[in-house]
């Protein structure tokens, strides 16, 4: 979260033991630890709420492309069922000889 060096955070040791004195420093820093580890919990609650709603969009979108990928193959399949009916009749039709009569098998 905050990137600190070992010297940086040593400067700021040093300038808390001056201005707070031995007796409240470790109060202090007690204190500093509680709303640091708080800030943290509440940074990874958002985080993975955040997380969760992105999954969320994401599953939803790819049920709607699921979906209109079902839709364009029930389409195609029954423009596929209309053109095989149309085609039916001539197919079961005997073909006709050349004299314009229909041979009988």
């Amino acid at each position: 979260m905050f990137d600190f060096s070992l010297g940086e955070m040593l400067v700021v040791a040093l300038v808390a033991l001056v201005v707070l004195g031995p007796e409240r420093l470790p109060k202090a820093a007690r204190f500093a630890g509680l709303w640091v580890r708080k800030a943290r919990a509440q940074w990874h609650a958002v985080r993975s709420e955040l997380e969760q709603e992105l999954a969320s969009e994401e599953l939803q979108r790819s049920l709607r492309e699921s979906q209109q990928a079902l839709r364009d193959a029930e389409a195609r399949l029954r423009e596929a069922t209309a053109q095989v009916q149309a085609d039916a009749p001539r197919a079961l039709d005997p073909p006709a000889t050349s004299d314009g009569e229909r041979r009988d098998g």
